[in-house]
């Protein structure tokens, strides 16, 4: 495990295992300094961890011990492959779905953070379907502060028009049909990155309930989604098509214990013409959107 400097903090790339023992790849983040919390990034469908690189570092260079990793099929956690073989066909057969990125990966990173750092409080950064996954662990009472970022009920019918169009179109006529005849979901597809063949099933059957997973039956995860009862914050931004702010809220509704508080982000606010779902964890944000962020995460309260 190579460890190197970035930023002014220490990086360090390394293997988290799962409920189940399954390798997740992750990189930790560590100040140089005095360590004030420990904060935990969960990425969003289809999302490396690589993406949180900067904001993690920036978290990192002002105290906090911060990691990220890969749901398992993705990133750094696909199955490993024999040299010579092409690493799409690793998915072919691979067994996950979101649920299980949540109770066996997303649980344990909880787990592994908290054990090891347990005299600090821990925070929780979601982007997307990270923050979803906050209501289905758990362990989520180990959570002091959750920040959700672009994160919601993402069925299509709350997105913005015509956007829901084109994504029910998309995910039900080409890449479900897609998915089942390769036996997993290409990334070439439209989704920049390779999915399970379970993980996209499942995500399409919650885009398509019109109240996303709070309408599945089987899911008894749902239930976790009372226990959390640390603060709350949900950014929505104004030009995402897709985090809504109905979307936002009828995530947040389901955690009844705590009292979400949702904030208004446009990309005015931030001196940009556009920030979309997945623009906040850029690093022109530096001063403007992460710094607000981080202060409102290293709150004490």
């Amino acid at each position: 495990m190579a460890e190197a400097a970035l930023d002014d903090v220490f990086t360090d790339d390394i293997t988290v295992p799962a409920i189940d023992g399954y390798p997740l790849g992750a990189t930790l983040f560590l100040p140089r300094g005095a360590k004030r919390q420990t904060v935990l990034i969960n990425s969003a469908t289809a999302v490396p961890r690589k993406v949180y690189r900067g904001f993690a570092a920036y978290l990192a260079k002002r105290g906090s011990v911060v990691l990220t990793y890969d749901y398992r099929g993705t990133g750094d956690s696909r199955p490993k492959v024999l040299s010579g073989d092409n690493p799409r066909k690793s998915l072919v057969g691979f067994k996950a779905s979101m649920s299980d990125w949540a109770a066996l990966d997303v649980t344990a990173a909880v787990t592994w953070m908290h054990e090891r750092y347990q005299a600090l409080p821990l925070a929780y950064v979601g982007h997307s379907f990270g923050g979803q996954a906050l209501g289905l662990i758990p362990n989520n009472i180990e959570v002091s502060r959750a920040l959700l970022v672009a994160s919601q009920a993402a069925t299509w019918r709350l997105m913005a028009s015509p956007e829901r169009y084109r994504v029910y179109a998309a995910m039900n006529y080409v890449l479900l049909p897609l998915t089942r005849m390769l036996g997993y979901t290409p990334g070439w597809a439209g989704l920049g990155m390779d999915l399970p063949k379970g993980v996209f099933e499942q995500w399409t059957n919650w885009v398509n309930s019109p109240c996303y997973l709070f309408d599945d039956a089987a899911l008894t995860a749902v239930s976790n989604f009372a226990k959390f009862k640390g603060a709350l914050r949900a950014l929505c931004i104004s030009d995402d098509p897709w985090a809504t702010r109905p979307a936002v809220e009828l995530l947040c509704s389901g955690f009844g214990a705590a009292k979400p508080e949702i904030i208004a982000i446009t990309p005015a606010d931030a001196g940009v013409a556009k920030i979309g779902h997945f623009g906040f964890f850029r690093p022109e944000h530096r001063d403007t959107l992460w710094r607000g962020a981080a202060e409102w995460l290293e709150a004490s309260e």
